[in-house]
């Protein structure tokens, strides 16, 4: 698994925060991420897509004006709500496993500290702490958490990625009407599609998948199973993408409708 080491030169959390997101901005130049907190209107953050009911049926509303100038039909309400749940999902779990895929390194991100602004393209992620293994240069900082082995990061990654998303899943439950199994699989199948993107980027899913299949071994409540990866860094999903219900669509290689 790709690791670097940091220099021990960091003053404070702020300071290894943007270290450390600035070497996982490097895998996404098509992102401008920062570790500035996410304030003002602009910013559409996981807490006010998870709380503030008239944005997120604007932020849906949207979606489904995208969606059917692309599939030249109509969506249903629960595919536009599947895709906008995805595309949050998904950044918010690779920024919070990349770093621990790249660094040995998960930062813990709060709801209100990963915000998106379309209009600069920006990304904000601002961990509210950042933890380690004892033999990480940042170790000593004070704020920063460590834990004694691999296992215990890999429980902290899952720990923070569940505490993030619970709220998202509840606000996104009546519109998928989905019970709390299927929704956790929605987050077994982000964390874990996450992965194996980063190890496309890199040149090596098959050693991403495999972290993955460590990572989610199939008994992590609230995770619903196992991340499953195959040998070729193939996986059967949870959860379907619902794109099936357009009239052009055909189900992709990895939706479980196929078994």
């Amino acid at each position: 698994m790709p690791t670097t080491t940091a220099p021990p030169d960091f003053f404070d959390v702020a300071d290894l925060a943007a270290e450390t997101y600035r070497r996982f901005a490097a895998a996404f130049p098509i992102l401008r991420v920062t570790t500035e907190p996410p304030e003002g209107e602009s910013w559409l953050t996981g807490r006010r897509l998870a709380e503030d009911e008239g944005m997120r049926a604007l932020v849906l509303a949207r979606q489904a004006q995208a969606m059917e100038a692309t599939q030249n039909a109509a969506p249903r309400p629960d595919v536009v709500a599947m895709e906008v749940l995805h595309q949050y999902a998904f950044v918010a779990c690779l920024a919070m496993s990349g770093p621990w895929y790249l660094e040995r390194r998960v930062p813990r991100l709060e709801p209100d500290g990963v915000g998106y602004d379309e209009t600069r393209g920006a990304l904000a992620l601002v961990p509210s702490r950042i933890t380690v293994l004892p033999d990480d240069p940042a170790a000593a900082l004070p704020g920063v958490r460590t834990v004694p082995d691999e296992e215990a990061l890999r429980a902290e990654l899952r720990a923070a990625v569940a505490a993030h998303l619970a709220p998202l899943l509840t606000a996104f439950t009546p519109l998928l009407r989905r019970g709390p199994r299927g929704m956790w699989g929605v987050a077994t199948d982000e964390l874990a599609d996450g992965l194996g993107y980063l190890g496309d980027l890199l040149g090596d899913r098959p050693a991403a998948a495999r972290a993955a299949n460590v990572l989610l071994p199939g008994d992590t409540p609230p995770f619903s199973g196992a991340a499953r990866y195959r040998a070729d860094g193939g996986r059967v999903r949870h959860n379907c993408c619902l794109y099936y219900t357009f009239p052009s669509a055909r189900l992709c290689a990895s939706c479980p409708r196929l078994r």
